[in-house]
């Protein structure tokens, strides 16, 4: 599974092929009050750069990765991660 890291974490390119864990803590908003699915947590590998504005995050996970963890229709949700 893949994501796209923000400015801070990218380093000019030298987390790219490092992974993370990231798991789903919470919604951000009210449309999907319970966004985490019963398998919170998956592990990601970064593979490419979110620039700003773009990015509204820390990281900008795939479609695949984030429906792993929280139901889709959330668009956005909070985490938590760390490199491993």
């Amino acid at each position: 599974m893949i994501a796209a890291a923000n400015q801070d974490l990218w380093q000019g390119g030298a987390a790219c092929g490092k992974y993370f864990q990231v798991t789903c803590t919470g919604a951000l908003n009210q449309g999907v009050p319970h966004p985490c699915t019963s398998t919170p947590t998956v592990t990601v590998m970064i593979t490419d750069f979110c620039p700003p504005p773009g990015c509204k995050g820390n990281l900008d996970l795939s479609h695949e990765s984030f429906s792993t963890i929280a139901d889709p229709r959330a668009g956005g949700i909070k985490i938590s991660y760390q490199q491993v």
